[in-house]
């Protein structure tokens, strides 16, 4: 067909896509062309700049035939809005009590735990722990003091 070009729409994991469009084309119609829906989350970078303007076409931004978009699906102002409308019970609620409920944050309790035991047996069973298991377990316990401290105290 004639007056189409193809253009690569390449994604982070390296896969892509061909798109067949005309140079006449905005950058806007490409988006609702090939990701209906989730305009507003897709980013197009060309040449390193960030495709904003939805009404340019790709003509005036000189995308040629086989040429590369790289594209970028983020969590934007539709993914924010949809979970701001219908907020999810299991997140609304660590939420209220300040934090939120994860992995991450069950992480460092969890670290500290394990630097008690290790305390415990540094304790009780003295002449199991050399002089560097002694000092690095000291600089641990004060690493990990500054983490707690920076995270949970105000």
């Amino acid at each position: 067909c004639s007056g189409l070009i193809k253009i690569r729409l390449k994604f982070l994991n390296d896969t892509e896509e061909v798109a067949v469009v005309r140079p006449e084309d905005t950058v806007g119609v490409l988006k609702s062309k090939y990701f209906p829906g989730q305009e507003n989350q897709m980013k197009f970078i060309y040449r390193g700049q960030l495709l904003q303007d939805q009404g340019r076409t790709l003509r005036s931004l000189h995308i040629t035939d086989n040429c590369v978009i790289h594209c970028h699906r983020s969590r934007g102002a539709a993914a924010t809005a949809a979970a701001t409308a219908l907020p999810d019970p299991v997140t609304a609620a660590p939420e209220a009590s300040g934090l939120p409920l994860g992995a991450g944050n069950l992480l460092l309790p969890a670290v500290m735990v394990v630097l008690g035991v290790v305390w415990y047996f540094h304790i009780n069973y003295r002449q199991l722990f050399t002089a560097p298991a002694t000092v690095s377990l000291i600089s641990v316990t004060v690493l990990f003091s500054f983490l707690a401290f920076g995270m949970y105290g105000q």
